[in-house]
């Protein structure tokens, strides 16, 4: 996987919200993925400055710069191909049986993650707005181990 990123930032639900702890905590990502919900398209700019972003639109991302956010998105780091939506309610394929390692969602603003058929599902939890009792959270996938490693990050605001 040389020359592939392996550090992969997770973040969603941000509600036009970037606060400077979630920038802190995904400096050094190779490669952002953003699940949805993004709010702003300034988000997106400020992602950017860190590493290439790759963003779907979420259920309130319903303004005309949005549109070019698509639902879903697939990336890939060498071998590892992730697939990115906001919902994985919404999920409407077999992710293993497609050839994904990885997926990442967003939503529900709970951080978590599991394993189904070798499929790493990640939800980095909502790195906007404090949502109930919910932590205020990004993630980060190292993708240069095995099992791949997964590191959440609860932001102190």
């Amino acid at each position: 996987m040389q020359g592939s990123p392996t550090r992969i930032g997770l973040i969603s639900d941000t509600h036009g919200l970037l606060r400077p702890q979630a920038l802190e905590a995904l400096r050094g990502s190779e490669l952002i993925l953003h699940a949805g919900d993004v709010g702003q398209p300034e988000i997106l700019t400020a992602l950017g400055g860190i590493a290439p972003v790759i963003a779907v639109r979420g259920n309130v991302d319903r303004f005309e710069w949005a549109r070019t956010l698509p639902e879903t998105a697939v990336a890939a780091a060498g071998e590892v191909r992730l697939y990115v939506l906001h919902d994985v309610q919404a999920l409407d394929l077999n992710p293993a049986a497609a050839g994904f390692h990885v997926v990442v969602s967003g939503h529900s603003h709970q951080p978590g993650k599991f394993e189904r058929d070798g499929v790493l599902y990640i939800n980095p939890g909502s790195a906007g707005p404090r949502r109930f009792q919910l932590p205020v959270c990004v993630a980060r996938l190292n993708l240069g181990r095995t099992p791949f490693e997964t590191e959440f990050v609860e932001l102190q605001v």
